[in-house]
């Protein structure tokens, strides 16, 4: 079958529907869901402290924050399905050993390292799912395609915590058995990677690269986004504390000073929040195909950080914990919309997976330690001045961008004699 001596790319094959990258990444989303709101209301009911729930939190994020460093691995060596079997093995096995650990402050400890397991598996599901999408993806439909996609991550995050949540508190099943349960959805959401194509076509008689001159594409992939101004202010839009969405990490473990009750931080920051923050992401990329994507995504951190405003000085009571955490939601899908719209307008395709990662470890760096922050400042001073430090950090991030990125133009402006 073999007719050419070089990579073939079908020019009739037809991108797969965007929608189907919301299940594919869906067991991605709902790793994080699952110890943000299951696992953490659980932790807190069991009188676990808030600021040792807080670090483990931060600690789930810290593969997410790493991950640039073997994303190389995948784009190197196997298939992005093969890649994607191993991740969602890794996800289901994590998830049975989180569902089965005692979750008590004594087992802090063998939790946080099944939680680290679970994360780290999930990373390898989401580099294959990263890569799959940048590479079939056309440059007019980014927007579009990075909304599905994490509606797919953050509707999994309402399905691991909202409905793993319920399952043990209303539905009369064991901890291990909601994981079982849990475990089975991800199973089923993946079920789409047996109608996706790898993205092109090796001719038989080529010899692939060797992994020496695949390293040196790599590189020379990851330099050319790093030192274009597109890729360099991206990296620093994501790396900035603004639009992270971490606050909702909080609200378990903030309900009661709303009188919020299990059933209610169940609904309302597990499978509503991922319904709502999922139409957030659809709404947002749809919004990130019309303007600057960059800019879309400082204005959606400033609409987030509002929120978080609004929240800390409304009455604390579960009505407006519902209604606030709902709004919350739907910017952050508009936020995590924004972030992989402009990924993808940075990274191009080639080595997709290493630089979709470098990008997603930046943007969970402040995730990671904005939780931290948060926990401490509730364990301190309560829910309404942890709220506000959302704003306090978001107002200046923006600003910074802003400046930035408007220097820059100028600059660019001035060298093509604009």
């Amino acid at each position: 079958m073999s007719t050419a001596a070089k990579i073939l790319v079908d020019p009739d094959r037809k991108a797969p529907h965007p929608a189907l990258y919301m299940f594919l990444i869906a067991p991605f989303g709902a790793t994080s869901g699952y110890t943000a709101v299951c696992v953490a209301y659980l932790l807190t009911q069991a009188q676990v402290g808030a600021e040792a729930v807080a670090g483990l939190l931060a600690l789930a994020y810290l593969p997410q924050t790493w991950k640039f460093l073997w994303a190389p691995v995948v784009d190197l060596s196997l298939s992005r399905k093969t890649w994607y079997g191993i991740g969602l093995a890794g996800i289901v096995l994590g998830i049975l050993l989180v569902g089965s650990s005692p979750l008590t402050q004594a087992a802090m400890w063998p939790l946080t390292l099944a939680v680290l397991l679970m994360g780290t598996a999930s990373t390898f599901l989401g580099m294959a799912v990263d890569s799959l999408m940048a590479h079939q993806t056309p440059e007019h439909a980014k927007g579009r395609a990075a909304g599905w996609f994490q509606a797919g991550n953050l509707g999994g995050g309402g399905l691991g915590g909202g409905a793993a949540l319920w399952l043990v508190q209303s539905g009369g099943l064991t901890p291990q058995m909601g994981a079982a349960a849990l475990a089975g959805l991800c199973l089923l959401c993946a079920l789409p990677i047996l109608w996706v194509s790898e993205g092109e076509a090796t001719a038989d008689s080529v010899s692939p690269p060797s992994i020496t001159q695949r390293l040196r594409d790599t590189g020379a992939d990851l330099w050319s986004v790093v030192r274009s101004r597109n890729g360099a202010l991206a990296m620093l839009l994501v790396f900035l504390p603004m639009g992270t969405g971490s606050m909702a990490n909080m609200y378990s473990i903030m309900a009661s000073e709303w009188q919020a009750s299990a059933n209610t931080v169940a609904l309302v920051t597990g499978t509503l929040s991922g319904l709502i923050s999922a139409l957030g992401c659809l709404i947002g990329g749809y919004i990130c195909d019309r303007m600057n994507r960059q800019l879309a995504y400082v204005l959606f951190g400033l609409l987030l950080a509002g929120a978080s405003l609004i929240m800390a000085l409304a009455p604390h009571t579960e009505w407006h914990f519902i209604v606030w955490t709902s709004v919350y939601a739907l910017i952050t899908g508009l936020c995590y919309a924004g972030f992989s719209a402009v990924t993808l307008e940075a990274i191009g395709k080639g080595a997709a997976a290493t630089k979709y990662n470098l990008m997603a470890s930046l943007s969970n760096t402040p995730i990671g330690w904005t939780t931290a922050l948060y926990g401490w400042v509730f364990a301190q001073a309560g829910g309404r001045l942890t709220l506000l430090v959302e704003l306090a950090l978001t107002v200046p991030a923006a600003l910074l961008f802003v400046w930035v990125f408007r220097r820059g133009r100028g600059r660019a402006a001035a060298a093509s004699g604009g």
